[in-house]
């Protein structure tokens, strides 16, 4: 059973990757991943909020005159669990790298062009194979426009791809106007992979303690819907690879998003839940899922259930709605 995948031109065993997760926070971590079969690993997000702490508390060292300090500042140490910010990021890729055999992804999570250009380079310099953007940018005020939107997504990319020569991935939200357009700009910006989609956090309010909870929930398959939408529209419009993340439990949502278009399908809510140990029950499930369809390689499944290149985006859609109504009024869903 051939279950290769290319992803942004990295060659991987299979198309399932673990995408940003605190089981990616240490090197055993990245490990107990890469042994239990992923074909690739996305590193835990660095955010932007580090780098500029990690730049003021650097400025307020030299202005007290720590001089003596400024080689340690630029020294990677061997062992970095417990230091902060960007260089404990950047020790552990540099170390995740050289220990397993398969691609580790770094992921910058940012809001500004500014700043995060040095921060990809030095990824790459770590031993990255492959930058993935994670563009964490919700407007909240009312004067900023859907286009200064998309364009700032656009002007970060443009500015990481100058920078690196190590394939550059955007991970994009669905909260576009129009997905299929950023997506086109996106790609002809330069994009070697587009992951859909990114989820944010939605923070909740508690009444009892009339505070802001902020929390991160773990995704369920029902929640694929969407991306999985998205990659059979954009399968064979787009020439960036596609990544699908979002709703990936169990091997027949692996599947699903394959059928749909996606060159590989990246989990992390899946891998919390039962442990890394459970990647090797999705490799193994996909593979049983193959041999039983009759499909020998990925290539001869992929896109099988894609929106046709050549076909009527908008018409597939309402033809699907309409038939899904359809059969909710004939009862099949029970009563409406």
């Amino acid at each position: 059973m051939d279950l290769t995948t290319t992803y942004m031109g990295l060659q991987l065993r299979n198309p399932l990757v673990a995408s940003a997760s605190p089981l990616s926070q240490t090197v055993d971590g990245v490990r107990r991943l890469a042994d239990a079969g992923v074909g690739a690993v996305v590193l835990y997000s660095l955010f932007e909020e580090q780098l500029l702490r990690e730049a003021a508390e650097n400025a307020r060292l030299a202005d007290a005159g720590a001089e003596s300090f400024a080689e340690s500042l630029s020294y990677f140490p061997e062992v970095a669990e417990d230091e902060p910010g960007p260089r404990r990021y950047l020790s552990l890729l540099q170390r995740s790298a050289a220990t397993v055999a398969i691609p580790v992804i770094g992921s910058l999570n940012g809001i500004t062009p500014g700043g995060w250009t040095d921060y990809a380079r030095a990824m790459e310099d770590a031993g990255a194979a492959a930058v993935e953007l994670n563009i964490s940018y919700l407007p909240g005020g009312p004067s900023i426009s859907g286009r200064d939107v998309e364009q700032r997504h656009v002007d970060v990319l443009v500015r990481v791809k100058e920078a690196v020569s190590v394939p550059v991935a955007v991970k994009l939200g669905p909260h576009f106007s129009s997905t299929g357009e950023m997506a086109r700009r996106l790609d002809e910006a330069g994009a070697d992979g587009l992951v859909l989609f990114n989820r944010f956090l939605q923070p909740d309010i508690d009444p009892e303690t009339l505070a802001i909870v902020p929390a991160i929930g773990l995704s369920t398959p029902a929640e694929a819907r969407l991306p999985r939408t998205w990659i059979a529209l954009l399968y064979g419009r787009v020439r960036a690879s596609l990544a699908a993340t979002t709703g990936v439990e169990a091997a027949g949502d692996v599947a699903k998003y394959l059928l749909a278009g996606a060159d590989v399908v990246m989990t992390a809510s899946a891998l919390l839940r039962h442990g890394p140990e459970h990647a090797r029950a999705l490799v193994d499930g996909l593979s049983d899922w193959m041999r039983q369809k009759g499909f020998a390689s990925l290539d001869e499944l992929r896109g099988m259930l894609s929106v046709p290149p050549d076909g009527d985006e908008s018409a597939h859609e309402r033809a699907g709605y309409v038939s899904a109504l359809r059969e909710a009024n004939a009862g099949t869903y029970g009563p409406w």
